[in-house]
């Protein structure tokens, strides 16, 4: 982790939704969600969220040795986004406590407000983390 590693930093991340980031998308072996509306999918919301994050720390990293493991999200989804129109996500380091990294967050999809937020990011070394997650599958 490189020393510009402060609380402040700030990330924004634009995203056109589209037809394959909707809920019958999600799992599309589901069939509760074949009949349900074709707008953003809470799931795909949430990996947008964390892609902010991702792509905010990158800079501030040792990149890709160093990387972030999502360890916990409270987001609110709060308006329907139908495919078409552009998400923007602002993500804000509001903390940084060892290796456990604190985001505020919201986005916005040109007309709503569709969520507001609280993730939680945690520095991993990618070798480390891929060995003993290979013990998992032996």
């Amino acid at each position: 982790m490189k020393e510009t590693l402060k609380p402040g930093i700030r990330y924004e991340h634009k995203f056109t939704v589209p037809a394959s980031k909707t809920v019958p998308a999600l799992y599309p072996e589901a069939e509760e969600f074949q009949v349900m509306p074709e707008v953003f999918a809470t799931g795909f919301l949430v990996g947008l969220l964390e892609w902010t994050c991702i792509k905010a720390l990158i800079p501030h990293l040792d990149w890709p040795r160093e990387q972030t493991v999502g360890i916990h999200i409270d987001a609110s989804h709060e308006a329907a986004t139908p495919p078409g129109l552009e998400v923007t996500v602002v993500a804000e380091l509001t903390e940084v406590k060892g290796k456990k990294l604190v985001f505020n967050l919201e986005a916005h999809d040109g007309v709503d407000l569709i969520s507001k937020g609280k993730h939680v990011r945690f520095i991993v070394d990618k070798e480390k983390f891929d060995s003993r997650l290979s013990k998992k599958t032996k």
